[in-house]
């Protein structure tokens, strides 16, 4: 997307007549312009000259913001988000205000209270309509940004609010001025009557009121919609400015914009990070909040990754520079932000259609009800008050900003929390989803294999167990040894290196210490060596059932206990699926793991339904069959999770997974947590429910100000409209609209006590659907081919084996369970059952049987 600022736009129908001028521009295939920010997004081949050129024939100005050719610091993009608008607002207020206090001295101040005045405009009625002449001309210079804007928009065919604020200044004043005529006539005759009858007939305090309160209103709402970007202009803030490199052998202090990927940097305590990079040297603590809102630092080493904006909190370290400029963490969490509030929400078309007309309606308005109020028999001041009335009080710029403030406050709300929605229109559709789909693996689980259970058996401690264990896994490099390492690390252990270590696959492992064999492995390895008590069988089975593989270890003849290695579950993910469920929200879990795993997680997760032994694409046609049941959202973190979230109406990224995931996604989650998805559905609801309000007031204001502003009431309750009042309404209506958006700032997200249900749960058919999703496939001649393998031992051989067979097959369905030794495949035809045998063996395993039907 191409991003451009916009100038000259002051209410929704000129964002409204840009965005249709560019849409038909040839090669533009989509336009969305913000009035929040004077911005547009355009997407397609059309070049820049040829858009500018038609935002300047429709009458406004345009200058491009940034490109894929133009680079823009953080800075400059702060620069264009500062608040330019109300410091100019305030002096022409003050200035109006100044003139304006006078005009109504003179005007209602003596004419109404009989105010003194100096002696000369005593019984002078021509010159006290000249000086409120003067006066009133003076505002409406000082505010001539009004007529310039709004008679331009009217030669275009296109009127904005400035036209119906210009239209009712001028009108005031032109009749004013007529009256004024009027009354020296009347003088000369020497109809004294008649010039005080004139002289109540003077709108020219009107002509002035009316701007000066428009500009009150307008200054309002420059400040609320200052504050909407804050969330925004705070990232940007984060930005370092300069980094200290290596160059030469020597530090160098050089600006941020200097930085070449593959820099060496240092960053010392309490130094800011300036660029993504990689530890090479050093140990610290790195406060993340900044970018992840975790208040907790997260220790780092030599191979670890540090992001720019984040905090070197303790200690000296040294880095290679991986991502800089616009490709840090940083810049795509502000170009993300940004985007977001350059997109359009589906909702706010509905108030883009009712401000494309709305303007030249109410114009229409105004003219038939001075008509109707002559044809009344009223005066021509009386009528062309109701019809100013009319033109003042309408206010199209409530309908444009409804959505679009509400956007930018939830959208910088998510972001402050780690919450990051890619566009407006994820922003609005997150909070409708039915359906959420958890992948597994690093969504619901940690992804890392830990120590679960330790039971030594008799005659061993659970240090002595570890220790024994400790021996022989530190030379695997299997994914279940790095978490017997990893406990054994936490507790300070160390032990001796095996000797004659082998690694025996489908088995386990052995090697000696002191002369003694150690063995460790699955039960019917160990049990060959070794007598295991039917207790611990028992136990082994059990932590089975648990989704956990039981590691049993031997010393010589005698059993020395078993280590129970599980990927769990993290701590918040249980109550993130109840959060979810509280919501109305049908929680489903996806995973390639075998159903007894699978099932062991979802209880302890608690969701609605498993379907397990799911491969990537599988995961892909699961969704789309979901989303016939209702809206679908996905949350995953691999790359295997890519094409499941392009399929979801909403894509989850969790944020600590790969780049292809969240690019795929929709939502990212950069604190990595589960509970993260039910806050994102709550701020997307309450966001909605903002727009909802804003867009219930601006019509309901508009509804019920401009029939009492014609004078409908008038014959049944008297009920009557100054224009100056209907000004300070119209001003009012906007400010209101943004400070109610503003309330947005003081939702918590991560409160679940006020949570509703907004629709029944959908049901869905706890058959798999994965495999209903096969049809396609049978009605073709496949062949299904059964692999008996030895040396699976948990679902990470399983994952291991699955994907050496669709490497090299381009098989389908590759489902491999270590508990049946086996593994299924379906194939178009027959394959070389030798070439099997070698893909499994390169694999690590052994093949006992084919069977190909």
């Amino acid at each position: 997307m191409e991003q451009y600022n916009v100038t000259g736009m002051s209410c929704a129908a000129c964002s409204s007549r840009v965005e249709k001028a560019v849409s038909h521009v040839p090669g533009v295939t989509s336009c969305s312009v913000s009035l929040l920010t004077n911005s547009m997004g355009v997407e397609g081949t059309a070049s820049e000259a040829d858009i500018i050129a038609a935002v300047e024939e429709a009458g406004y100005g345009a200058s491009v913001k940034g490109s894929a050719g133009q680079k823009v610091s953080p800075s400059e993009a702060a620069e264009a988000l500062a608040d330019h608008e109300t410091p100019v607002l305030k002096k022409r207020l003050i200035a109006s205000v100044g003139f304006l206090l006078v005009l109504m001295y003179f005007s209602m101040g003596h004419m109404m209270w009989g105010w003194p005045i100096p002696a000369w405009f005593e019984d002078n009625h021509i010159a006290m309509g000249l000086l409120q002449l003067l006066l009133a001309g003076i505002v409406m210079v000082i505010n001539q940004k009004f007529f310039i804007s709004g008679f331009k928009s009217l030669w275009h065919k296109a009127p904005n609010m400035d036209t119906l604020v210009a239209l009712g200044s001028m009108a005031s004043f032109v009749w004013s001025v007529y009256v004024l005529f009027a009354m020296t006539r009347a003088q000369v005759d020497g109809n004294m009557d008649a010039v005080m009858d004139y002289m109540m007939d003077f709108y020219f305090e009107s002509a002035a009121m009316i701007l000066t309160l428009i500009t009150v209103g307008k200054m309002l709402e420059a400040r609320s919609k200052g504050k909407t970007t804050d969330a925004l202009k705070s990232l940007m803030k984060l930005a370092p400015k300069t980094a200290v490199v290596i160059r030469s052998g020597q530090e160098t202090t050089v600006p941020i914009e200097q930085v070449r990927k593959g820099d060496i940097f240092v960053v010392r305590p309490g130094e800011n990070i300036p660029v993504d990079g990689i530890v090479l040297e050093g140990s610290s603590a790195v406060n993340e909040s900044a970018l992840t809102g975790e208040s907790i630092p997260v220790d780092k080493a030599a191979g670890d990754t540090v992001s720019a904006a984040t905090v070197n909190q303790s200690g000296f370290i040294r880095c290679e520079a991986t991502h800089v400029g616009e490709d840090t963490t940083l810049s795509q969490i502000i170009k993300m932000v940004s985007d977001a509030a350059a997109t359009k929400a589906p909702i706010a078309k509905i108030a883009d259609k009712v401000s494309g007309i709305f303007v030249p309606a109410v114009i229409a308005i105004a003219v038939i009800t001075t008509l109707v109020w002559l044809i009344a028999g009223q005066t021509f001041g009386y009528a062309l008050a109701r019809g100013i009335s009319v033109l003042v009080i309408s206010c199209p710029c409530a309908l444009g900003l409804a959505t679009p403030v509400a956007i930018m406050v939830g959208n910088g709300m998510g972001a402050k929390h780690g919450i990051l929605f890619k566009t407006a229109v994820s922003l609005e559709e997150t909070g409708r989803v039915q359906i959420v789909a958890l992948d597994k693996t690093g969504t619901i689980t940690s992804g890392q294999p830990e120590v679960t259970d330790i039971l030594p058996a008799e005659g061993f401690t659970e240090k002595e167990l570890l220790t024994l264990a400790l021996s022989l896994e530190k030379k695997s490099e299997h994914p279940l040894a790095r978490a017997v390492l990893k406990k054994a690390e936490a507790l300070s252990l160390t032990a001796a290196d095996a000797e004659d270590f082998q690694a025996l696959p489908g088995n386990g492992l052995s090697g000696k210490v002191n002369g003694e064999t150690l063995t460790g492995g699955n039960m019917k390895f160990i049990s060959s060596r070794v007598m295991v008590p039917a207790s611990l069988r028992k136990k082994a089975e059990d932590l089975a059932e648990q989704g956990k593989t039981p590691l049993l270890f031997a010393r010589g003849n005698q059993l020395a206990g078993i280590i129970a290695v599980a990927d769990v579950i993290k701590e918040d993910s249980p109550r993130a699926v109840k959060e979810l469920q509280n919501m109305g929200i049908r929680v489903v879990m996806l995973t390639g793991d075998n159903e007894k795993t699978a099932n062991a997680i979802g209880r302890q997760a608690g969701v609605d339904q498993v379907i397990a032994g799911v491969l990537p694409d599988g995961k892909e046609s699961v969704i789309r069959s979901l989303k016939e049941k209702g809206k679908v959202a996905m949350v995953g973190d691999g790359i295997n999770d890519a094409p499941a979230l392009t399929r979801a109406d909403i894509g989850i990224a969790i944020g600590a997974g790969t780049d292809i995931a969240i690019d795929a996604a929709d939502v990212v989650l950069m604190k990595s947590r589960l509970s993260d998805v039910p806050a994102a559905i709550r701020l997307s609801r309450a966001t909605l429910r903002n727009i909802h309000e804003n867009l219930f007031w601006a019509f309901f204001y508009n509804i019920i100000g401009i029939p009492l502003a014609a004078g409908v009431w008038i014959p049944i309750f008297g009920w009557t409209l100054n224009p100056m009042f209907g000004a300070a309404a119209m001003s009012l209506s906007s400010f209101c609209v943004v400070t109610n958006a503003l309330r947005l700032n003081l939702f918590k997200i991560h409160d679940a006590s006020k949570d509703k249900k907004i629709k029944q749960m959908v049901s869905i058919n706890t058959e798999n659907p994965y495999n209903e999703n096969k049809n396609e496939k049978e009605n073709q001649t496949m062949v299904k081919i059964t692999v008996n393998v030895e040396g699976m031992m948990c679902p990470h051989c399983e994952a291991h084996v699955n994907e050496a067979v669709k490497a090299a097959f381009q098989a389908e369905d590759v489902v491999s369970s270590h508990e049946k030794k086996t593994t299924v495949f379906t194939v178009p035809e027959r394959v070389d059952e030798d070439k099997i045998r070698e893909v499994i063996k390169n694999a690590g395993y052994e093949v006992t049987g084919i069977t190909q039907e």
